[in-house]
């Protein structure tokens, strides 16, 4: 019988079972206390959602925002150059008219003075 154990032995493993489990249960207990509640991850969790909405939102506000001004810009670029065009041509007018009034003035000189 020298493989059977004796109930000394056989004590001093449980005890030693005994101290290992606890020793776990303590390891479980401490990682546990680290842990979040169901209650605060919850909260947690919704209060990142709603921040992540508000977020979206203000996003969504600021594309608005700068697509508006990009619209004004682009209407006020366009108002633009066409008042430069009436400026353009106001300018061309201004300076062929009088030519072509002193060019009919001669032309009527000339024919009077032929004539």
């Amino acid at each position: 019988m020298p493989d059977e154990l004796s109930v000394g032995e056989i004590g001093r493993t449980v005890v030693a079972l005994r101290q290992e489990v606890q020793a776990m249960g303590r390891g479980i207990n401490a990682r546990l206390d680290k842990m979040v509640s169901t209650e605060v991850y919850s909260l947690q969790s919704a209060y990142t959602d709603q921040r992540i909405s508000d977020v979206n939102q203000e996003m969504q506000r600021e594309r608005e925002g700068l697509a508006a001004l990009e619209r004004e810009f682009e209407a006020y670029r366009l108002a633009e150059r066409e008042r430069r065009e009436r400026e353009r041509q106001a300018r061309l007018y201004q300076m062929v008219v009088p030519v072509l009034m002193g060019l009919l003035a001669a032309a009527i000189s000339v024919w009077t003075a032929i004539r």
